[in-house]
């Protein structure tokens, strides 16, 4: 299969490993030519990890969108959601509409923002899927390296209506995919808008301090912050249910995925679950404001969460005061706008109608 993966940081360059080495033609575009150009020097990327230590050469590296989904059979998108609607756009300009595309991740209402950018402009959307969370733990020491701490044991996905191509290719290429049947679910389980608020808000100060030099899920998670991200998970929780659907918890989520043992007992407790969890354990604080922790989880994560919430008619205070507190901390550096009801497309619609939108493409 012929696959062009959308974004060249770590979860990209990891996805292009697990790939490539499954036997398929990776093609990897990323929009700055700098993080691409030591992978086209080297011809590939050296990796370690759980897919063992060694070197896969890939077929395609470019900066140029047509280069990397001519002949494509699929686009898999691994880009931090803030860069959804930015792509989306320049697809549209660049003519490839048709393409099955699946995020990896979505976060919360990737999909739906995302095809949003197609509607808003007249056009179908591309069959379109999106994971709940990225399939990997990884990070890149260098430009052409990545580490892979981890891969996903089990992870939901979900299709827009529509898109049932992109979900049985994201099923086919990935075994951890568990196919869901509303992109609404995907959007709720997304493990990062829960697990990293808390941690930010509470240690922000230690952040600026030390610039990050601490880890983040060891050190930086006491119980204190755990009964803030129970309190916050209660939450995700009640507005799925209210939608219709029984969430699994943060806990059982995590140890779903992989990042919390299997062997690890709920009566642990959530802190303790997280510390001894070996994919994460050695992953540093953020080193600023300006990092994915809380450009993304907050503006990509919780606002949309607060989107649902509204139109679930559920309350919930602790999302809420974490979105306030993070525009309060990061000042000059947050942003004016995250993924609102309009971003998604959403906006005006009840419960009704969002679960008949996101079921059958049409609102109640």
């Amino acid at each position: 299969m012929k696959i062009a993966i959308l974004g060249a940081g770590a979860g990209g360059v990891a996805a292009a490993v697990q790939l490539k080495k499954a036997g398929h033609d990776v093609r990897l575009w990323n929009r700055r030519s700098s993080a691409l150009e030591d992978i086209r020097a080297a011809r590939g990327i050296t990796h370690n990890g759980v897919f063992g230590a060694g070197f896969v050469s890939l077929d395609i590296v470019t900066t140029r969108l047509a280069t990397a989904t001519d002949g494509a059979d699929l686009l898999l998108v691994c880009l931090p959601t803030l860069a959804h609607p930015a792509l989306a756009a320049a697809l549209i300009e660049s003519k490839i509409v048709s393409i099955p595309t699946v995020l990896n991740p979505g976060h919360t209402g990737g999909a739906l923002e995302f095809s949003h950018v197609f509607r808003s402009r007249g056009l179908k959307s591309p069959p379109l899927a999106e994971f709940s969370t990225l399939t990997y733990v990884a990070r890149k020491p260098s430009p052409d390296r990545v580490a892979i701490t981890g891969v996903a044991k089990r992870v939901g996905v979900a299709a827009m209506p529509g898109g049932h191509e992109a979900l049985q290719l994201a099923c086919a290429l990935f075994p951890c995919a568990q196919p869901l049947a509303n992109v609404l679910v995907t959007s709720l389980k997304n493990v990062n808008m829960v697990l990293h608020p808390p941690g930010a808000i509470l240690g922000a100060a230690w952040i600026e301090a030390t610039g990050g030099s601490f880890t983040f899920y060891v050190e930086g998670l006491t119980e204190g912050v755990a009964r803030i991200m129970g309190a916050l998970d209660d939450e995700r929780r009640a507005v799925g249910m209210s939608f219709g659907f029984d969430l699994p918890s943060l806990f059982d989520e995590m140890q779903a995925i992989g990042t919390i043992e299997e062997s690890c007992l709920s009566a642990a407790g959530l802190a303790t679950a997280i510390r001894n969890g070996e994919a994460n354990r050695h992953i540093k604080a953020p080193e600023a404001f300006t990092h994915r922790y809380y450009q993304e989880d907050f503006w990509y994560g919780l606002e949309p969460f607060i989107a649902l919430a509204t139109i679930a008619n559920v309350a919930v205070p602790s999302a809420r005061a974490l979105l306030h507190l993070a525009q309060l901390a990061a000042g000059p550096v947050a942003p004016s706008r995250g993924r609102d009801a309009n971003a998604m497309g959403i906006a005006g619609l009840d419960k009704a109608g969002l679960l008949n939108f996101t079921s059958h493409g049409e609102s109640a």
